[in-house]
């Protein structure tokens, strides 16, 4: 095995047992319900029963009464913030909008917004102190669909909310926040080249991350104003600067600490709980733990939006795409923020295209404010312009993969959305699918295959890592991106492939916001890409280090020295006869060459390379019931070097079976009230292992060039592709065109009815 520099690798590219296994598997690790503090008290929140109401009064008196309540917070507890967007991941988020949807001051917008909270000595005390807070609403009128809220006659939520976007700026509120558009060529030019236009409108339903571990965490704050919160979190920095903005704290007055976290997939890089707790502990100066319940969280958490699409392509009988347009409506819930954005600059970067024209729309309803959620925006416009592309196929009556190789983006390709792509391998995917047995193996009797390919950008960021070398030569490696898909393993293989020593003698930690340098959170694929190169920079530096003492014990230019094999040599003949150095020779005499030996690397990432996957699917349409059942999954990405190809093929696998629950299942369920009817894994069904057939993963590698190990990140891109690749597959076992999601068993019926 060999880097793409020609170096030989021992640990990069291999399959260790990770590093966190053991705590994993014994119970040993903690999770984020699972700090306890001496004299620790349980906070519970009052919500919204409506969808969108005014507070015409508010008497906590009676809660506050009640013997073991301790302490009480409402909106009038927190500072009123101006608007100030900031980013966080691949979104953006306001500090004024995050304060109202933490805590509501004179309306309430979603079934579940929260009104106020609770510190008590027992969850059961906490939980009566909440029904005894009396609350006067009125109610006032709603609207969950994003379309419906661009309606001129559509009840407008926020008086001073002007689309940005148009020129010149209206004068009017409405429910539009944002209108952004990409654009290249010349459309109108574009489609009158073509022989075939198509066009198709498409709807897809808000779904939640479906992370099994709830949002919890423990703040604590003392008498002097320093304050310690404890958090299931993807970014600990980020929930740091969040919690200090919107309490008015001293940023240097809060330590943050992540705990293990059991899922996240972009639902646990804002903060819910956290401002709460520590408001609540603020008042006592005890530590205050929040737990948020299952139905609480579907209620007031972030799903993904829902969108209404519209997509048109233009091609030539041959199959040459001359134009792409698309109109995107994304439903950002009851705050502007949708992940519109990202999906305008995904919708058909897949492609070689000349003529590409994008609109999109950030539209706020009355519905919890949405989250990213893997690939946040992506996986929707996608699911529309790959839909289109199978149908486009059909009509031409070329092979789908042969259509999409046709088109393909490759190295040189310029995005709609603006940069050039270096080397990329969508390419590779289409033909490492097109290769397999999946591919050529024949249907059975209501079976169809479906095909669709998907793009995500990746990002970077600031990054810092540390390491620290032990007396009995040992490292300790910290880093600050939480491990949420098996980083920590991958940063100790990039280490010990650097240092040349066995991958044991790494020892890898996530450090607190007290122990290690700014870190940007993990999302957007970044973690292993940033978070590599900055531990790939940090073992260079302890190298050289390492150099140095060595030829100050052997008194010898320190360029006369070498490291290699996990030993400081001579470089040569010339340099003298020495026995190597290794870590454990150097560390025990550091402190007679300079004292403690380290390494650190604080960056910027940049480069952060593009991926593409490209995935295949069978299914059996059950024209009786409606219910479709995965047959068979194949899944190819260009991963640029998979440096644990176990995570690798697990993200994949992952993200797979998430977006086969996004095409068959998930969505959110209103009632005529605006609530939501759902609000549990019972009645919001997720894919389970006995709904899947085994996901095979295909490992593509075209190396990232900017990355010493040629990474790009893997953990976006495998839900983007499912959700057309199941209703290609489902149009070719029914011969029906399915344009909504899910395509539950209803749905198909329906369908499958009205087709007859």
């Amino acid at each position: 095995m060999s880097s793409g520099n020609g170096k030989d690798l021992k640990w990069v590219g291999t399959r260790p047992i990770r590093p966190d296994g053991v705590d994993k598997v014994t119970g040993r690790a903690k999770f984020g319900a699972d700090n306890f503090n001496a004299g620790m008290l349980t906070g519970a929140v009052l919500r919204s029963p409506h969808a969108h109401a005014r507070i015409k009064s508010l008497d906590t008196s009676k809660a506050a009464a009640l013997q073991g309540v301790k302490a009480i917070v409402t909106g009038a507890d927190f500072p009123e913030l101006s608007s100030e967007f900031i980013p966080a991941g691949e979104m953006m988020v306001n500090y004024r909008d995050m304060s109202l949807n933490i805590i509501a001051r004179d309306k309430v917008f979603y079934d579940g917004h929260a009104i106020a909270a609770v510190a008590a000595t027992s969850d059961a005390i906490a939980k009566e102190a909440v029904k005894l807070i009396e609350i006067e609403y009125e109610i006032l009128p709603h609207v969950i669909d994003a379309v419906e809220a661009m309606a001129p006659d559509a009840p407008v939520l926020h008086d001073d909310l002007f689309t940005e976007g148009v020129d010149p700026k209206p004068t009017k509120a409405s429910n539009v926040a944002k209108r952004v558009e990409f654009k290249m060529g010349d459309i109108e030019d574009g489609f009158a080249k073509a022989d075939v236009i198509l066009e198709r409108e498409y709807n897809t339903k808000p779904v939640h991350q479906g992370y099994i571990e709830l949002h919890a965490c423990t703040a604590s704050v003392s008498e002097d104003g320093y304050a310690e919160l404890w958090c299931s979190t993807q970014g600990h920095f980020v929930a740091r600067a969040h919690c200090a903005r919107l309490l008015g704290m001293d940023i240097s007055k809060l330590r943050v600490t992540s705990s293990e976290i059991g899922g996240g997939f972009g639902g646990k890089t804002v903060v819910y709980l956290e401002p709460l707790a520590l408001a609540l502990s603020q008042k006592v100066c005890q530590p205050v733990r929040m737990v948020m319940p299952r139905d609480e969280l579907f209620r007031a958490t972030g799903p993904t939006s829902g969108a209404n699409i519209y997509v048109k392509i233009g091609a030539t009988k041959d199959g040459r795409i001359t134009a792409g347009e698309a109109v995107l409506k994304y439903q950002a819930g009851a705050y502007p923020g949708s992940p519109v954005q990202p999906g305008c600059m995904c919708a058909f970067a897949p492609y070689e295209l000349e003529n590409v024209k994008v609109v999109g729309y950030d539209v706020v309803s009355n519905r919890p404010k949405v989250a990213a959620y893997r690939a946040p925006g992506a996986p929707i416009s996608e699911y529309a312009v790959e839909s289109l592309i199978d149908e486009l196929a059909k009509k031409l009556e070329i092979d789908p993969i042969e259509l999409r190789l046709m088109n393909a983006a490759k190295e040189g390709t310029r995005a709609a959305y603006g940069p050039k792509f270096g080397p990329v391998g969508f390419i590779e995917t289409l033909n490492a699918i097109k290769d397999t047995e999946h591919y050529k193996s024949p249907l059975g009797a209501n079976q169809g295959r479906g095909i669709a390919s998907g793009f995500w950008f990746n990002i970077g960021g600031e990054t810092s890592a540390s390491m620290l070398l032990n007396e009995d030569g040992t490292i300790e490696l910290t880093v600050g991106t939480p491990d949420i898909g098996g980083s920590r393993a991958s940063m100790a293989m990039m280490v010990a492939e650097e240092m040349g020593v066995h991958m044991k003698k790494i020892r890898p930690r996530i450090g607190d916001t007290s122990t290690i340098g700014y870190t940007f959170l993990t999302g957007g694929s970044r973690a292993t890409f940033s978070s590599g190169m900055a531990v790939v920079e940090a073992s260079r530096n302890m190298i050289e280090e390492l150099r140095n003492r060595a030829a100050k014990i052997w008194e010898i230019p320190v360029d006369a020295v070498i490291w290699e094999e996990g030993q400081a040599k001579p470089a040569g003949g010339n340099a003298g006869d020495f026995e190597p150095l290794s870590l454990a020779d150097l560390a025990v005499k550091a402190g007679k060459t300079g004292g403690p030996i380290a390494g650190h690397a604080e960056i910027n990432a940049q480069g952060a390379g593009p991926s593409f996957g490209t995935h295949l699917v069978d299914v059996e349409v059950d024209p009786e019931t409606g219910y479709v059942k995965v047959l068979r999954y194949t899944a190819a990405q260009d991963a640029g070097k998979a440096i644990h190809p176990a995570y690798v093929e697990g993200q994949i696998q992952g993200g797979a079976v998430q977006g086969i629950g996004w095409a068959l299942n998930e969505e959110y369920i209103y009632n005529d009230k605006g609530q939501l009817e759902n609000a549990g894994f019972l009645d919001y069904r997720i894919p389970v292992a006995s709904d899947l057939p085994m996901i095979d993963a295909i490992i593509v590698e075209v190396p990232n060039p900017t990355h010493p190990y040629g990474v790009r990140g893997v953990g976006e891109t495998p839900i983007i592709p499912p959700m057309a690749a199941v209703a290609n597959a489902v149009d070719g076992a029914t011969k029906v065109r399915f344009s909504q999601l899910p395509m539950s068993p209803p749905v198909i019926l329906k369908g499958l009815s009205e087709a007859r």
